[in-house]
């Protein structure tokens, strides 16, 4: 067994959480933005709204059971993920026969709910003013176990940086905040949805307007959510510096969204967030791993990867990770999820 996976070895204790510095310095970047890009903006009908009409009844059927079936969304958060009037969701719902009481069980042998986020409710409690507008289609709630309505939000990516011969530079960013080489240009990219398979698992992919492919995967399963990033360079010369920030909101999971370090281990590759009560984690991992970190005023915990350099035409992928535990032996349940291999699967 490697070191790095004892508390002594790899997994640091931390109370110091460390802000990566491509953004530390930006809240004043973003605070200075013009009117048009904050969500007062928005609903003020100074910047475009950020939601999502349904195309269809199926589609409505789909997103309202989210909504209200598993994220408990208010009348007013679901007009802020659809548009819809409170007057067609009050119809939809009885139409439908959509409320929390008509939500049916989870299977005691299934896999971990997992599912696209709807957007209309901020997915942090803090540091808002650093993720304007979130972008919903590199973001999925994962359910706990133990309680149905507790939920945590992956965003995969939130942001993918590169090198560039000016610097660092942002070549995605799932929300609005400092600029990308796209914002820079005036160029805005298309809103996208998750695809959603027979099989339960749930992919995207974007082409940039430099030809770059990315995309992601995300599987659930019993013990653990795994999941897979991948990259292609449709560019003329090889991409560099190519970290990419994975970011796990936990404002969703009460017993996990205290605004604090000291409840996170963070290691060489996981990144562990204790309950309040002590005795359940939540557990998140990315291969390779550039960096693991933490910010208590989302609050959120990253294990962020960096895809190797990448020349014209060719593809790099990361794998990640993302568990549930009850109990209080750690390392003990960190081992066991290095033994399962997710690395290389």
């Amino acid at each position: 067994m490697r070191s790095s996976l004892t508390l002594a070895g790899l997994l640091l204790v931390v109370a110091l959480v460390v802000v990566p510095e491509a953004l530390a310095g930006q809240r004043s970047t973003a605070q200075k933005r013009s009117p048009a890009t904050s969500d007062q903006a928005v609903a003020s009908g100074e910047a475009p709204a950020n939601f999502r009409r349904p195309k269809d009844e199926a589609e409505l059927r789909y997103w309202l059971e989210n909504m209200v079936w598993h994220h408990r969304f208010s009348t007013e958060e679901i007009t802020a993920a659809t548009g819809l009037s409170a007057e067609e969701i009050a119809a939809a719902v009885k139409r439908l026969n959509i409320t929390p009481q008509t939500k049916p069980p989870r299977p005691a042998d299934g896999p971990l709910v997992v599912l696209p986020y709807p957007g209309g409710r901020h997915p942090r409690i803090g540091f808002l003013d650093g993720a304007i507008r979130p972008q919903r289609e590199t973001k999925v709630s994962v359910f706990a176990p133990w309680k149905e309505t507790s939920y945590v939000v992956a965003d995969v990516p939130e942001a993918i940086w590169h090198d560039t011969p000016q610097g660092r530079q942002l070549l995605y960013l799932a929300h609005t905040h400092i600029d990308t080489v796209w914002t820079r240009q005036g160029i805005e990219l298309e809103k996208l949805e998750w695809k959603r398979h027979r099989d339960g698992t749930f992919s995207f992919e974007r082409r940039l307007p430099n030809g770059v492919l990315f995309g992601t995967k995300v599987t659930p399963g019993k013990d653990a959510v795994r999941m897979e990033m991948w990259l292609t360079n449709g560019t003329d010369r090889t991409l560099t510096g190519l970290r990419v920030q994975n970011c796990v909101m936990l404002k969703g999971a009460p017993e996990f969204a205290q605004l604090t370090g000291d409840n996170k281990v963070l290691g060489e590759v996981y990144a562990a967030c204790r309950s309040s009560g002590g005795n359940r984690w939540v557990i998140t991992a990315w291969d390779p791993c550039h960096r693991t970190w933490a910010n208590p005023p989302v609050p959120c915990m990253h294990s962020d990867p960096q895809f190797p350099d990448c020349p014209p035409g060719r593809t790099q992928r990361l794998r990640g990770w993302l568990s549930f535990y009850e109990g209080t032996d750690l390392d003990g349940e960190l081992r066991r999820i290095e033994a399962t291999g997710w690395r290389a699967h």
